[in-house]
Parts: C-alpha cells; sequence; structure tokens
C-alpha cells in the first residue's frame, strides 16, 4: 500500500500519561513502516519533543500544513473536531480511551467514517450511553511496545521491592493503604508519577528494578510485559492481582476503570501481596507478550485507516453537526463549570482545611505516640526498678534468716557450754563442800573432850555445814 499521511490529534502532548504515550508508539510505528504521521496538540511537552527528536512533525495550528493529510487518528473531542473543521474532506478514525473523560466525548460529525474503543469499557460507552451504531465501532485493544520493554529475571520467590505507577498516585493519597500493607510484608515501595513529583520518561529502565507493581491500564500492561507482579488500582479504586485465571476479563478490560471497584484498604492489598506466585507473573507476562504487540495491533490501525478511506461520509450537513456538537459538549459543559466556579473555589478552601486539620491531627497523634511510648519505656524502667528492689530484698531477707539462725545456733550452743560448766560448778562446789565438813568433823571429834554433848553437837555442825 502506498505511505498514509496520518495526523494524529491529542488533548495534550506535554507528559507520559496514556493517550500521549498511545500516540506517540503509534506515531513512531507508522514511520517505521513507511508512513508520514504529525501530532497535533494546544499543549507541547515533553512527548512533543521526543516525537521531534524522531523527525515527526509537531504542530498547534493546522493551517501550518502545507498538505492535508490522508487520514485523521483524533483522541479527544475538541481537536479531532478542529482537524474535522480544518480539513473537511478527509476521513477521521475516532479513538475512545475512557469511560469518564470529558475529552472522550465522541465527536458526531459526517468525517468521522470509524469509531475505535480501546477495551470493551470504551466500546459501551460509545454504543450504550452516546448512541454510536454497533457497526461503526471497531474495538483495538490496548497495546505494548514489546521492543522497549524487555523481560526482566525470575522474580524472587517472595517480593522484596514494591512499585505506585501512576501519575494520579502522592504519598498522602491512596498509597497510604499500600504503604501499610507492604509494611507488613517488609517491602520498599516507591512512587513513580507526575503528582508524586517522579516522573518516568522511560519505565522500561525503571520498572524491571521492582517484584510488585501497582497501577492499571496502559502502566499495568506495561509492568506485565516485562514481568512484574501486577496489582490493578488507581485512585479511583482497588482492583485484583493480574493471574492466569482472571488475565482474559481483565485483558478484555483494559486492566482499568471497570476493575476498581473495590475501596482502598491495607487489608484488600495484603490479601493480593499473599497471593503474590512468582510462576503466575511468568504466565501473564507470556500472554501480554503473545497478545499485546504494538506491531500487531498498528496492523489492525492501518486496516482501520483503509476503511475509512473507502467508507462514504455520512449523510446529514455537517454544519448543523458541528453546532450541535459545540451547543451539546462543549458550550453547555462549559457554562456549567464557570457556574461552579465559585463552589470550586469554596471547596478547594474547604479541601485545604480538611488537609490541614487532619496533618494537625496526625501532628497531635505523633505527639501522643511519642508520649505514649516515653509513658511505656518510664512504666517499663520503674517495673524493672521494682523487680531489681524486690529482689534485694529478698536477698536480705533470706540473709537476715540465715544470720538469725545462725546466732540462734551459737547462742545455744554457748548456753550448752555454760549449763555443763555450772554443772562441773556445782558439782566442784559440793564436792568441797562435802571435803569442808568432814574435815571440821574430823576436827571435832579430836578435841581432848568427849562425851555424849561433844559428839552432838559435832552432828549437828556438819548438818548446818552440810546445809
Amino acid at each position: 500500500m502506498r505511505p498514509l499521511r496520518v495526523l494524529l490529534t491529542n488533548n495534550a502532548l506535554a507528559y507520559h500519561a496514556g493517550s500521549e504515550t498511545y500516540l506517540k508508539d503509534v506515531a513512531l510505528a507508522l514511520l517505521r513502516r513507511g508512513h508520514r504521521p504529525v501530532a497535533f496538540s494546544l499543549i507541547h511537552g515533553t512527548v512533543a519533543d521526543e516525537l521531534r527528536r524522531a523527525t515527526i512533525p509537531v504542530v498547534d495550528d493546522l493551517e501550518r500544513l502545507g498538505e492535508p493529510p490522508d487520514v485523521v487518528h483524533g483522541h479527544h473531542h475538541l481537536e479531532t473536531l478542529i482537524a474535522a473543521l480544518t480539513f473537511p474532506d478527509v476521513p477521521i478514525v475516532h479513538f475512545c480511551h475512557g469511560w469518564f473523560p470529558w475529552e472522550e466525548t465522541p465527536l458526531r460529525h459526517p468525517s468521522v467514517r470509524r469509531y475505535v474503543a480501546v477495551d470493551e469499557v470504551c466500546a459501551d460507552r460509545l454504543i450504550q450511553v452516546e448512541g454510536i451504531p454497533a457497526e461503526a465501532v471497531e474495538t483495538v485493544l490496548n497495546f505494548v511496545d514489546l521492543a522497549r520493554f524487555q523481560p526482566r529475571s525470575l522474580l524472587p520467590e517472595r517480593p522484596r521491592r514494591a512499585l505506585v505507577f501512576s501519575n494520579q498516585a502522592t504519598p498522602d493519597g491512596y498509597v497510604r493503604h499500600i504503604a501499610a500493607a507492604c509494611d507488613r510484608y517488609g517491602l520498599e515501595l516507591d512512587i513513580a508519577g507526575v503528582r508524586a513529583g517522579n516522573a518516568v520518561p522511560a519505565p522500561e529502565r525503571v520498572l524491571p528494578e521492582y517484584d510488585i507493581v501497582f497501577a492499571k491500564a496502559r502502566a499495568a500492561l506495561e509492568a506485565m510485559a516485562v514481568g512484574c507482579a501486577v496489582v490493578l488500582c488507581d485512585e479511583l479504586g482497588a482492583g485484583p492481582l493480574v493471574t492466569p485465571f482472571n488475565f482474559d476479563r481483565l485483558r478484555a478490560r483494559n486492566f482499568g476503570v471497570r476493575e476498581l471497584q473495590r475501596p482502598h484498604g491495607a487489608k484488600w492489598y495484603e490479601e493480593q501481596i499473599a497471593a503474590y506466585d512468582r510462576c503466575a507473573a511468568v504466565a501473564v507476562r507470556d500472554r501480554i507478550r503473545n497478545e499485546a504487540d504494538l506491531e500487531l495491533a498498528v496492523d489492525r490501525l492501518v486496516t482501520v485507516y483503509e476503511g475509512a478511506l473507502r467508507a462514504p461520509a455520512a449523510a446529514f450537513d455537517a454544519g448543523l453537526a458541528t453546532a450541535r456538537h459545540v451547543r451539546e459538549a462543549i458550550a453547555r459543559p462549559f457554562k456549567n463549570a464557570w457556574a461552579l466556579g465559585p463552589q470550586l473555589a469554596i471547596s478547594e478552601e474547604n479541601l485545604r482545611l480538611a488537609r490541614d486539620e487532619r496533618d494537625q491531627a496526625a501532628a497531635e497523634r505523633g505527639g501522643l505516640a511519642i508520649e505514649r511510648d516515653r509513658l511505656r519505656a518510664e512504666r517499663d524502667r520503674i517495673s524493672a526498678e521494682c523487680n531489681r528492689l524486690q529482689a534485694q530484698f529478698d536477698r536480705i531477707a533470706a540473709a537476715r534468716e540465715r544470720a538469725g539462725a545462725e546466732r540462734i545456733q551459737r547462742l545455744e550452743a554457748e548456753l550448752s557450754f555454760a549449763l555443763a560448766n555450772t554443772c562441773d560448778l556445782e558439782a566442784e562446789i559440793a564436792r568441797r563442800r562435802r571435803s569442808t565438813i568432814l574435815r571440821v568433823r574430823d576436827a571435832i571429834l579430836r578435841l581432848p573432850f568427849v562425851g555424849s554433848r561433844a559428839h552432838g553437837a559435832g552432828r549437828v555442825l556438819a548438818r548446818v555445814l552440810k546445809a
């Protein structure tokens, strides 16, 4: 087929986000195939610079194009409408990348020949909500540039490092619940994204350093292609760990918003981390690498471009279609948004005050926690001191008891000794007394007078002395 001049439009080409990266990957793939892509956006930045370095023209004014494109690859209705009005005869393939964003409102215009949804959720928005005929909608599932995102080495048996990979993630938001779950399992946690002040222009170099990645949609696809275990989540809500058993359902839904229906909570994330299985992550990686290759997707897109070139324009007035779209999709929402301006300012101030109160309460809780820990430490110190004093008291009491017993034994021994000495003295005294009486009696009896009187007096004296 002949090379095509493809104009790709986008809301912004500033930093790496979903549709920006999608546009960049498709434009580079088209360039490699010999086509001539041009990117259009009113807001330029890092992605625009990268496209220019790859020699892809990037413009913010379609009147600067010296020749019209063959086909418009349209992201976001405002930029797509500008392309339709600038090149009224050029067929448009209009893409829907999201369920919620106002920018993803489909453009109803005769120049739009085909609509492309990136998953079943976007197809439902186009067909069931916006009323686009089903036969006008193609579903081309999202993809990964597998040449950039190469497989990492085998995951460890137990995860060690985790990454929240989202431009919406901040440390004080839903990441707090993930952090609590990671602490429970001893995982080191990092954040990569714009709002966290850590934008990652080359995620293919960063993702292989992590075992578990918390992400959704395109970021989740990139992490799975590398071989990381992936838990679906974003600020909207929490989803499951991707496994070979839920892969088909999640893939059809772009691993996105339809699966993020659970409230954030540490317990839920703990359950997903507990289900980590490195063999399952390998199986998921292989499915992604077999089914979600950028080159296969661009083959489909080129086929859709060719179909749009052959399709006739719709039979309704372009001017009326433009007026209707401006009225319903642009003017009315803008006027409603303008009326909400003062209320938004009040809400933002209330939010700021609430955050200040939360931070103050957190600081107070932190102070109370410090005081609680100090009191607990003081209580433990006092308890230890009481235990030490009780032990010392017990030792003193035991020593006193031992000393008392020894003293009693000593006194009893001394008393026994004294009693023995007393008995000996009493015996000695008695012996001596008896000796004295006998000597006195004998002396009386030897006196030179005799007679009964003398003998009677001796006996009496003997009894007295004996007494």
